[in-house]
C-alpha cells in the first residue's frame, strides 16, 4: 500500500455523501422486517446489485425461513500471512428491521436539516451502505493488506437463528471484525457487550367456568403471575444480570379460568458463566408448579453471546482509535447492554469491534434517526484502520 493508495481511498470516500443517501433511501425505503424474508432479500438484491456494478464478486447463501445472507470479497494482501489460516478482514452487518411491514410506507425516508429518519436507519442501514461503500474504494484503487470481506445477514434482530452459522464460519478465517452497528450518539463505539437468552414458556392448566365450576380449573395465568415474579426476582445489578418477562399471553375468556397461558423471557448477562448458572435457575422456576397441577415448558428461541474485549480486540481499538483521529473524531470505547452478532464473532477468536458504522440514536422506536454527518467520517475510519493492519 502507497500513501498515493490511501490518499485515493480517502478523498474518495468524501466525495461520495450523496450517493450514499441514494443508496441509504432506496433500503431504508424497502420492507425488511425480520419475518418478512421477501423484503429482506430485496434489500440483499439491492446490495448485491451494487456490488455487481462495481465488479465485486457477490455469492448468495440461501436461508430457508429468514432473509439469505450475501458475501461479497475484494481480494487483498499476499496469499498468506506466515501460514495464519485467519487472513479475511471481515465488515459485517444485518439487513433486518424491528419494523412491522409497511413501516417504510407509512413513515418513509425523509431529511431534516442533517438528520435522516426513516426505519431502520440507523440500525443498521447506514452501517451497510457504509461497509458497501468501503468495499467499493478498496475495489477502485487497491491497498487492502488481505481479502476483504463483507457480510450481509438477515435476522439478527431475532437473534440470528440461521445467520449465526454463517457468521461464526465466516469468524474462523477473520484476522479482525468490524461490526457496522450505528455508532454510539456520542460518536463512540462498542467494545463490551451482553450476552442474551430469549426464551418462552407455555403454561398448561384447566379449563373451567369461573363462577359455575370455579374449584375443577387449575388456572395458568395464576401459574403465569407467579413465575414471572419469581424469574424478576433472579435480577442481579451488580453483577449486570437482567431478566425481563415482556410479552405476556394467556387465557380463554374472563368468565373461564384460564387453561393457558405464556410467558416470554429476555436475560442479560455479562460473564459467560452467568449465562448457565441464571439458566438453570429459570429451568427450576419453570418445573415448579407455584399451582398444583399445572404444567410448563421451557424453550429457547434466540440467543447472543457476550462481546468480550481480549488484548488482540483491545489493540484492534487502538488502532481503529488512530484511524477515526485521523478522520476527525476521537471515539470512546463503550460497554452496551445490547446484544449484537460481534458477540459471535469475538466467542470464536476473531478480534472484534462493534458500532463503527455511522452515528445514529432512538433505535427500534419512530424516532430513530441518523446523523448524515457522520457518513464519510465512519467510512473513512473504517478504510484507514483496514489499511493500518497492513503495518501491524
Amino acid at each position: 500500500m502507497t500513501m498515493s493508495t490511501e490518499t485515493d481511498i480517502i478523498e474518495w470516500l468524501s466525495t461520495q455523501r450523496e450517493p450514499m443517501i441514494q443508496v441509504l433511501r432506496e433500503m431504508v425505503d424497502t420492507d425488511g422486517g425480520s419475518y418478512d424474508k421477501e423484503g429482506v432479500d430485496r434489500v440483499g438484491a439491492q446490495v448485491a446489485r451494487f456490488m455487481q456494478a462495481q465488479g465485486i464478486p457477490v455469492e448468495i447463501l440461501p436461508q430457508q425461513k429468514h432473509g439469505d445472507c450475501i458475501r461479497a470479497i475484494v481480494e487483498g494482501g499476499d496469499a498468506t500471512r506466515g501460514g495464519n489460516a485467519r487472513e479475511n478482514i471481515v465488515l459485517m452487518g444485518h439487513r433486518d428491521t424491528v419494523f412491522p411491514k409497511g413501516e417504510p410506507t407509512r413513515r418513509p425516508f425523509t431529511i431534516e436539516g442533517d438528520r435522516a429518519f426513516g426505519p431502520g436507519v440507523a440500525d443498521m442501514k447506514a452501517g451497510l451502505v457504509m461497509n458497501m461503500f468501503v468495499l467499493a474504494a478498496f475495489r477502485k484503487f487497491g491497498g487492502a493488506p488481505g481479502p476483504l470481506v463483507a457480510l450481509f445477514t438477515g435476522d439478527e434482530e431475532i437473534g440470528s437463528p440461521e445467520g449465526r452459522p454463517v457468521i461464526e464460519a465466516e469468524a474462523k478465517a477473520a484476522r479482525v471484525v468490524f461490526n457496522s452497528e450505528p455508532g454510539r450518539p456520542n460518536g463512540g463505539i462498542v467494545t463490551g457487550r451482553k450476552g442474551g437468552v430469549f426464551s418462552v414458556f407455555d403454561i398448561e392448566g384447566k379449563a373451567a367456568h369461573s363462577g359455575g365450576n370455579f374449584e375443577a380449573g387449575i388456572s395458568a395465568i395464576g401459574e403465569l403471575a407467579a413465575k414471572i415474579t419469581a424469574i424478576h426476582a433472579l435480577t442481579d445489578l451488580s453483577r449486570g444480570i437482567t431478566l425481563n418477562v415482556g410479552l405476556v399471553t394467556g387465557g380463554q375468556s374472563v368468565n373461564t379460568v384460564a387453561p393457558h397461558a405464556q410467558g416470554q423471557i429476555d436475560l442479560r448477562y455479562v460473564e459467560p458463566a452467568d449465562r448457565d448458572e441464571v439458566m438453570a435457575k429459570i429451568q427450576a422456576i419453570i418445573d415448579r408448579a407455584f399451582v398444583p397441577g399445572t404444567r410448563a415448558k421451557l424453550t429457547i428461541k434466540g440467543e447472543f453471546l457476550p462481546l468480550t474485549q481480549s488484548p488482540e480486540a483491545a489493540k484492534l481499538f487502538a488502532t481503529y482509535r488512530a484511524a477515526a483521529t485521523e478522520s476527525g473524531f476521537d471515539p470512546s470505547g463503550e460497554f452496551s447492554g445490547g446484544c449484537a452478532d460481534s458477540g459471535f464473532t469475538a466467542a470464536m477468536g476473531a478480534p472484534t469491534l462493534c458500532a463503527v458504522g455511522p452515528v445514529g440514536g432512538k433505535a427500534h422506536t419512530p424516532e430513530e434517526y441518523l446523523e448524515l454527518s457522520s457518513l464519510v467520517p465512519r467510512a473513512q475510519a473504517v478504510a484507514r484502520a483496514i489499511l493500518k493492519l497492513g503495518a501491524a
